[in-house]
């Protein structure tokens, strides 16, 4: 018995459900069609609104215009109307040809029934528009004796009226800010409308939850720990004012790009346990005057009201570049809006628990009334990762991956000098795509090496057939492998390939064995040469006359590179003087308008001449070490073409074989 009662009460239960369900359903349902009818009805008197302004513009809302009259005169005769100018019309006067006139409109309009000999003295009627000042017609309608009256206009209903003049033009203008003020009748759903611009756009998160923690980031410890130490302040701030400290205003993230600072961003969102604010430094900056210094107020009222909080503001330098640059004095909108950050970060009302955290990578460029202490009391470098950094973000990413026994991140983060945190994580995503074309449960290493292959020198292309084209590239890829190898000072060979990838016929890859913060003159040098070497073999092997234009680029970089030796490091006779800055003064970005050379033309002459010294000679090495090596090039060359690609390794063990690979310092004397 009460196994059947409580069957029964799950079924009244049920059923209850089951009606609140159509009844939210069906109050839905009709909320959505109320909302249906009334843009709908909205839109109708748009139209009724366009056509009533339609009438009023052409005139035809009176009901004695001229179509009216034809009709009527056409009612009263049977002749067909016909147009006449006021001039042919006075002529028509004149010869007494005019019968009878009616005068419509004030005196605007008239028809005029009159037979002429020219139609054979057949009665028509013509319509006459009559100019304004045109007075002097009544009196020669007189003084000619013909029958003319003058109809007045039809009364208007005053409350027709009244609708037309006034009702309809309020609702147009409310159903234009209806429509202004639901974003989703805009495209995209951006959730912006004209009403809104003045208000901020970043978005806001009680608790942050973006999935990223400390623990999550490696690679960049120092940057970390500046992180760590504000999430403490927050959570422990009477440690810190027990001894007088104050928590710092704002924390500026400089680097490159892909090494973290957004990263670093939500896991302190993630941390600190405080309202979280983000936005883009784009979003302040728009075509209307006066917005985006709107909008920072708003952010920061906002901001005020659920202090202790962090505002976060990506790519500040968007909105924070220098005022006063670039050609004509720079952008005044987003110079006011730069003044009203800085006022708000650091001005007469203090914001008192709201830390700004900004990132960029072009600090260069950013205005230095931002940068001081009161408003970016902090500025944390994050570079590149060294390689025990690489291995620690390879761990991190590598977790979710599937990888095989002989997949070494060691080995990865050996050939990844130079890598951000993004190219890692990149590289390991792209190796696990290879890994499920190949139909593989596992990453391999070689699905590892493809992946960096792809993303260093691109998508590999259709191997070339056995040509004189592809022997000559063969040859030059050697040439740069073997000059690069017997330099002591120059990196070791990782591996040499002759298929195409993305713009290049063939690539020779350069490993370092650590990373190279500080670079020698001998290291310099043996970089112009090994780039050399690739011509030299051509001109070795071919001859002068049968050197091809694929070095170009090869001598692209060592122009550079000799230059910035004799300008920028003080590497050559001119003497250690730094005759160029790493930047040029980019208009638009921070810098201006500098057409005067910081030196002497005879200066730029030795300049010039240095450069050229400094690459002639290093030809010349090249040109000695293809020489020394011409016995074993052939076979390399064969080997190459055989397989399309040869490992270092391989390479090295070939090139020992026949010659005895000899100390840097025998080709780089003295100059």
């Amino acid at each position: 018995m009460k196994a059947n009662n409580n069957f029964v009460v799950f079924q009244v239960l049920s059923m209850l459900q089951l009606i609140a369900k159509l009844y939210l359903y069906k109050i839905n349902y009709y909320k959505k069609m109320g909302r249906q009818f009334l843009k709908g009805m909205l839109i109708g008197i748009l139209v009724v609104s366009f056509l009533d302004l339609g009438i009023k513009i052409f005139g035809l809302e009176n009901p004695e215009r001229a179509d009216t009259i034809t009709n009527q005169a056409q009612l009263n005769k049977n002749d067909i109307s016909s147009r006449m100018t006021y001039g042919r019309f006075l002529e028509y006067l004149e010869m007494g040809w005019v019968k009878q006139v009616d005068l419509y409109d004030n005196s605007r309009n008239a028809l005029v029934q009159a037979s002429s000999p020219e139609l054979g003295n057949r009665p028509q009627t013509i319509r006459v528009e009559i100019p304004v000042g045109a007075a002097q017609l009544i009196q020669k309608l007189k003084e000619y004796n013909i029958d003319f009256d003058a109809h007045p206009a039809e009364q208007k209903n005053l409350l027709l009226t009244i609708a037309s003049n006034l009702l309809l033009p309020l609702l147009f203008i409310t159903g234009l800010i209806y429509f202004f003020q639901n974003s989703e009748n805009f495209g995209g759903g951006s959730g912006q409308s004209p009403l809104t611009l003045r208000k901020s756009t970043a978005r806001f998160e009680k608790i942050a939850d973006t999935g990223v923690r400390f623990k999550d980031i490696a690679g960049i410890d120092e940057a970390k720990a500046e992180f760590e130490e504000i999430v403490s302040f927050l959570k422990e701030p009477e440690r810190y004012i027990i001894v007088g400290a104050k928590i710092p205003k704002g924390i500026l993230l400089v680097g490159p790009p892909g090494t973290g600072k957004t990263l670093l961003a939500k896991a302190i969102a993630s941390e600190a346990d405080v309202p979280f604010f983000s936005v883009a430094g784009s979003e302040f900056v728009e075509m209307f005057i006066g917005i985006g210094a709107a909008r920072v107020r708003d952010l920061f009222k906002k901001a005020s009201e659920k202090a202790p909080c962090i505002v976060f503001i990506d790519e500040i330098d968007a909105v924070g570049r220098q005022r006063g640059a670039g050609v004509g004095g720079g952008n005044d909108e987003r110079e006011q809006t730069l003044n009203q950050l800085l006022t708000e970060m650091d001005g007469f009302k203090e914001n008192k628990g709201v830390i700004v955290v900004g990132a960029t990578n072009r600090v260069d460029i950013l205005d230095a009334a931002l940068l001081r202490p009161g408003r970016f009391d902090r500025q944390v470098t994050v570079n590149l990762p060294d390689r025990r950094g690489r291995i620690k973000i390879l761990l991190v990413h590598a977790k979710n991956k599937r990888l095989s026994k002989d997949a070494s991140l060691v080995q990865l983060a050996s050939r990844t000098a130079g890598f951000s945190g993004a190219d890692l994580a990149n590289v390991l995503n792209e190796a696990a795509i290879l890994a499920t074309r190949y139909k593989k449960e596992t990453i391999s290493q070689n699905e590892i090496n493809e992946a960096i292959d792809r993303i260093i020198g691109g998508i590999a292309g259709t191997p070339m057939d056995d040509s004189k084209n592809k022997r000559l590239i063969a040859y030059h890829e050697v040439g740069h492998a073997i000059a690069g190898t017997v330099l002591q000072s120059h990196d070791e060979v990782e591996k040499i390939t002759i298929t195409p990838r993305g713009a290049a016929k063939g690539l020779t890859w350069f490993t370092p064995d650590e990373d190279q913060s500080l670079i020698s003159r001998s290291a310099l040098l043996a970089r112009i040469i090994g780039t050399l070497g690739g011509r030299a073999a051509e001109q070795v092997i071919f001859g002068d006359p049968e050197v091809t234009t694929g070095a170009s680029n090869d001598l692209q970089q060592v122009t550079n590179l000799a230059r910035q030796m004799v300008t920028r490091f003080g590497m050559s006779t001119i003497g250690p003087i730094a005759l160029e800055e790493e930047s040029n003064d980019q208009v638009f970005l921070g810098g201006g308008i500098n057409q005067n050379s910081e030196y002497r033309e005879s200066m730029a002459n030795r300049i010039d001449d240095e450069v050229c010294k400094i690459i002639n000679y290093c030809e010349q090495k090249a040109l000695q070490i293809i020489v020394d090596n011409r016995v074993i090039i052939d076979l390399i060359v064969e080997k190459l073409i055989e397989s399309e690609t040869m490992e270092g390794n391989e390479f090295r063990e070939l090139l020992g074989s026949y010659t005895i690979l000899p100390y840097k310092n025998e080709y780089l004397s003295n100059m």
